[in-house]
């Protein structure tokens, strides 16, 4: 809307803009140098101390995370100048709570800081108008409909799955040998707990990895010791006291190790791109592919699902005594994560190496030339 009402605005959507054409030219006018709308430890109140000339106003708009992942991607923005205000009111933006009484809409926002630098106070109240109009009309149908907001169900839904075969990898079968299901655990720093002027407060660092291979059953499991210190939840989340993380190995041990245990030919079989993260991150060697088995399941069951579990429960598979018994959250989704590594390459036959382990052609279907 507010692009609509400004005549003089550009509109981009994205979440990177390092290399951006558009962005290196809107900030780098000398008559208007640019000064970015959102609030900082040395933000300026733009109501009580406005430029005295022309500037490029950069705004980012989006949920509050969402804002603080763009200033921490792109720290052309980060560096710049800014405005900041504290507004006279709440919010009229009625269909949604925002975090803070003194928070408003990015609308809002615009309407009274253009205000401010024009010089002239309520002049931009004109791009209010659609949006009233929208929170009207939506309180309205609201209200008259007798309808409710409804949050999207978190999972899978108990359906049928469509085994869609054809969707899955060629070589899968014949390569069952060298599947390697992964798990790995990490500690991880959320975003709300890192200022949006401060890129991490520590990088994400391997504590735990579980790994089976399918076709010798052999099993590989080690704790990690970490360099840095364990972020608030990270306990909670690995289901692992902070005296088992604090007793494991050394990151070089780790690394000797799982190097003498994996092979060049393994396919690194995983939920999701966070383990294979934390291991490429531990510095530990890495096979030239991988599978993201979470892809596979998205074919096949034709929606996201969320965790290896839920995929294997909407399946019917069952986790066997004989699967691997790792420690803590690593071992409960590896135990997951290999009956449906098995339900994708096929059961039938002996799983054997495949020929082509060194093959460099890039596959299909999820997987991952790492070289």
């Amino acid at each position: 809307m507010a692009s609509l009402c400004l005549t003089n605005s550009e509109l981009h959507v994205g979440i990177r803009w390092t290399g951006s054409a558009a962005l290196e030219r809107a900030l780098s006018d000398p008559e208007r140098p640019a000064a970015l709308l959102y609030p900082g430890p040395n933000s300026i109140d733009v109501m009580l101390e406005p430029p005295t000339t022309p500037v490029t106003l950069v705004v980012i708009d989006g949920t509050w995370s969402q804002t603080r992942k763009l200033l921490r991607e792109n720290p052309e923005l980060a560096a710049l100048p800014r405005f900041a205000f504290t507004p006279p009111g709440p919010s009229e933006y009625r269909i949604r709570a925002e975090p803070h009484e003194h928070f408003v809409s990015t609308i809002e926002a615009l309407a009274l800081v253009l205000g401010a630098l024009e010089k002239k106070p309520g002049g931009f109240d004109a791009l209010l108008a659609p949006f009233r109009a929208m929170v009207d009309r939506q309180i309205h149908y609201s209200s008259s409909r007798r309808a409710v907001r409804l949050k999207a169900p978190r999972g899978p839904k108990s359906r049928k799955v469509d085994p869609i075969v054809e969707r899955r990898p060629a070589w899968i079968h014949h390569r069952r040998g060298d599947l390697v299901c992964l798990v790995a655990e990490g500690i991880i720093w959320p975003y709300a707990d890192r200022d949006p002027d401060t890129p991490t407060l520590h990088p994400n660092e391997l504590i735990h990895l579980a790994a089976h291979r399918l076709g010798t059953q052999e099993t590989f499991e080690r704790v990690v010791a970490p360099v840095h210190p364990l972020a608030p939840k990270t306990t909670v989340h690995a289901e692992l006291s902070a005296e088992t993380i604090h007793a494991g190995i050394d990151v070089e041990t780790f690394r000797t190790e799982w190097r003498r245990w994996v092979r060049e030919s393994d396919v690194l079989c995983v939920w999701g791109g966070l383990s294979l993260e934390l291991l490429s991150g531990s510095g530990a060697f890495m096979p030239e592919t991988s599978l993201d088995l979470r892809d596979l399941a998205h074919l096949e069951s034709g929606h996201v699902v969320r965790t290896g579990q839920a995929f294997a429960k909407l399946l019917g598979l069952v986790v066997s005594d004989a699967e691997p018994r790792c420690a803590g959250r690593a071992g409960q989704r590896l135990a997951a994560l290999v009956p449906l590594a098995k339900h994708f390459s096929g059961s039938v036959g002996p799983p054997t190496a495949s020929p082509t382990a060194g093959a460099t052609t890039r596959l299909r279907s999820g997987l991952t030339d790492h070289r």
